[in-house]
């Protein structure tokens, strides 16, 4: 597991490297080019978010006596994120000064106010942006984790059905061998009866020849 996660960090710095250098090129672009580089960097920057969804899963595989470590690196990756999305947000909204000067031309004093104004603007619609997909990706979440929880309730239901019918099972087999045992009870008690009483009658019959020789012999002697 922790090899996946040291590769991920590979991954993780190489993107944040690149976006770096692209968040400090935007100010100084405009139009069509400086659009293009910000829609790269926002690609780049759902991919890191990715990556850190990753690495926060491998985090939980890994066994708790070697957790903290990588908790702490994974916490450090996550505000270095917060940093770069402040730092992509500010700089959608800047210009550098010769860019800010080509755009205002010979009207740069009397417009610095209104471009300070847009500027703000802007700011503003960017700050209710994130926070729409903030909430966007918080809704993701509480749903994959509704769905994840109903798939391991189905789960959970399914492995109860499967325990009764076990169980179900169990209890029908111990009542056939209690029938089973009923009945061979009644079968061993029925041949001890007859055996006491073939006993009986094979004394009672020896008896009865033991007497009759001695009947034999006593009137046999008298006669005599």
């Amino acid at each position: 597991m922790s090899s996946d996660f040291e590769t991920y960090e590979l991954d993780f710095g190489t993107l944040t490297a690149d976006i770096t250098n692209k968040i400090g090129r935007i100010p100084k672009l405009a139009g069509e080019e400086k659009t293009q580089l910000v829609l790269n960097v926002d690609k780049q920057l759902e991919e890191v978010r990715e990556l850190l969804e990753q690495m926060d899963l491998e985090v939980r595989e890994i066994p708790i006596q070697s957790r903290g470590m990588y908790s702490s690196r994974l916490k450090s990756y996550k505000q270095e994120m917060e940093k770069l999305e402040k730092d992509f947000k500010r700089s959608r909204i800047a210009y550098s000064d010769e860019v800010r000067n080509e755009l205002l031309g010979d009207d740069a004093s009397s417009s610095e106010s209104q471009l300070i104004k847009l500027r703000e603007e802007r700011a503003h619609l960017l700050d209710n942006t994130e926070r729409l997909e903030r909430s966007s990706r918080r809704l993701e979440a509480g749903y994959q984790i509704a769905v994840e929880t109903e798939q391991v309730g189905q789960e959970i239901l399914t492995n109860l059905h499967s325990d009764r019918e076990k169980i179900q099972r169990s209890r029908d087999r111990l009542r056939e061998t209690d029938a089973n045992l009923g009945k061979s009870s009644r079968i061993l008690t029925s041949m001890l009866r007859r055996i006491i009483q073939n006993r009986i009658l094979v004394f009672i019959l020896g008896a009865i020849i033991l007497l009759t020789i001695i009947l034999a012999m006593y009137f046999n002697l008298r006669g005599h």
